[in-house]
């Protein structure tokens, strides 16, 4: 969302405005996250540092890339205030074994896309990884025609709470939004509304 946009958005509401910007061209992001700062969004999410899809072949070569991607990540929100929360989003991507360099990344959440993978995606911080940011699985994909009942959202959040701490999960209702007006959106933002957990929304 550009800046005009964000800060329309903003204006309507007294909630926190998440700004989006994807694929981190570290300089050019930078600017665009300061200018998103500048008017008063609090929240904003740099999507897709591409750290599992940008591998090198070589394996040999996956710690220079790795340091590389972290480092271009964090260049983009370097210049920020202590207050404003840094997202980011990593989709279908299989992040156990690069789990140390997503650490490295230092941002305040991340949502990824896990309920394909019945919570299998999740299994590094059942065998002891701590990360003290916040987690955001998606309930729900987007790719799916198929609404999910209140009581398989119930039974997906608890299977998630076996493993991540309640301090540090955010309930995301889907992997992603599309235009609320689509007639196919519409009944699962009516089960968000009223489903008896407590879901975090931006």
């Amino acid at each position: 969302m550009t800046v005009f946009w964000s800060t329309m958005a903003q204006e309507m509401t007294k909630r926190p405005m998440k700004g989006m910007l994807t694929e981190p061209i570290a300089l050019a992001i930078k600017d665009e996250v300061e200018d998103l700062e500048k008017v008063g969004i609090t929240v904003i999410q740099i999507d897709e540092a591409d750290l599992r899809e940008g591998l090198p072949l070589r394996k040999a070569e996956h710690a220079f890339y790795l340091d590389w991607v972290v480092h271009s990540f964090r260049i983009t929100n370097v210049g920020v205030l202590d207050t404003t929360q840094i997202h980011t989003h990593m989709c279908y991507s299989n992040f156990n074994d690069i789990i140390h360099s997503i650490i490295n990344m230092d941002t305040d959440m991340i949502t990824i896309e896990d309920s394909r993978s019945d919570e299998k995606l999740l299994s590094v911080f059942r065998e002891g990884v701590k990360y003290g940011a916040g987690i955001g699985p998606g309930v729900y994909d987007i790719h799916s025609p198929r609404i999910p009942s209140m009581e398989e959202i119930a039974d997906r959040v608890n299977k998630i709470l076996v493993v991540l701490e309640t301090n540090i999960l955010w309930v995301n209702p889907r992997l992603w939004a599309q235009d609320p007006f689509e007639p196919r959106e519409k009944p699962f933002i009516g089960l968000s509304i009223f489903s008896p957990l407590s879901l975090m929304f931006l």
